[in-house]
């Protein structure tokens, strides 16, 4: 069955969604990130995807205080993502409640880093996002387009045993218009040892149970459930 991930991004402390990742055309919610939290929980959501947008864009975290706070009022499993970028960053994400981290920036710009986190942590806790604009690596929360093909990024990492893999295409991202399909059908089928987290785009329970039947392990959420195309109820009913 295929996981699926809600994704919780912070701005300032504020629950925030951005369209393709356009810090511009930021959409702030009312709810809070710890009562969002705790809602999915109630139906039945064993893990969270929590993105710092802040911590993205300077290159360190900064939304601690969110991450400790659902650790703390949850059971939840949290994938915590924006600005992990060395050992001491890293350490302080496990600190303050994060069962995993997903980290894009650091394995573009200090590959030997990365994968020794890898080692150290171990495969089931370190999330490599690869996050993409017209077939190339893009970090820095997205703001920074790099030359760094996908293919040959995730052919890097797959060699040295990465097992979970975060993969955006940008361009579909808060639009509402469906995943990049082709992409992660492709992306199963080269790397079919991967456990491929689908993000960006996702409309519906159809899109969701289409990831699925391509392969794809996982898959993270955001604007469908906050603007009302995916409910609590069609989330429980995935997750049952």
């Amino acid at each position: 069955m295929i996981q699926i991930i809600p994704s919780i991004s912070i701005i300032n402390g504020k629950l925030t969604r951005l369209k393709q990742g356009d810090y511009k055309s930021e959409t702030v919610y009312k709810d809070s990130p710890i009562d969002i939290a705790k809602q999915f929980e109630e139906y039945g959501i064993k893990k969270i995807h929590i993105v710092d947008l802040d911590g993205a864009l300077e290159g360190s975290i900064v939304n601690y205080h969110i991450l400790s706070a659902i650790s703390a009022y949850t059971e939840l499993d949290i994938d915590f993502g924006g600005g992990v970028s060395t050992d001491g960053e890293i350490s302080k994400a496990y600190e303050s409640g994060a069962t995993s981290i997903t980290a894009s920036s650091v394995a573009v710009n200090n590959k030997e880093l990365f994968a020794s986190w890898l080692m150290s942590y171990g495969r089931e806790k370190v999330t490599l996002g690869a996050d993409v604009k017209q077939g190339k690596i893009v970090v820095k929360g997205w703001q920074k387009n790099t030359n760094t093909d996908l293919y040959d990024h995730l052919d890097y990492y797959y060699l040295r045993g990465i097992k979970y893999v975060k993969s955006t295409d940008v361009e579909k991202d808060g639009c509402q218009e469906g995943p990049n399909f082709a992409m992660y059908e492709n992306l199963v089928k080269k790397f079919p040892h991967i456990h491929f987290l689908a993000s960006g785009g996702v409309r519906s329970v159809d899109d969701i149970k289409r990831l699925e039947d391509l392969g794809v392990k996982g898959v993270i959420f955001g604007r469908a459930y906050y603007e009302g195309n995916l409910t609590l109820k069609d989330i429980e009913s995935l997750v049952k």
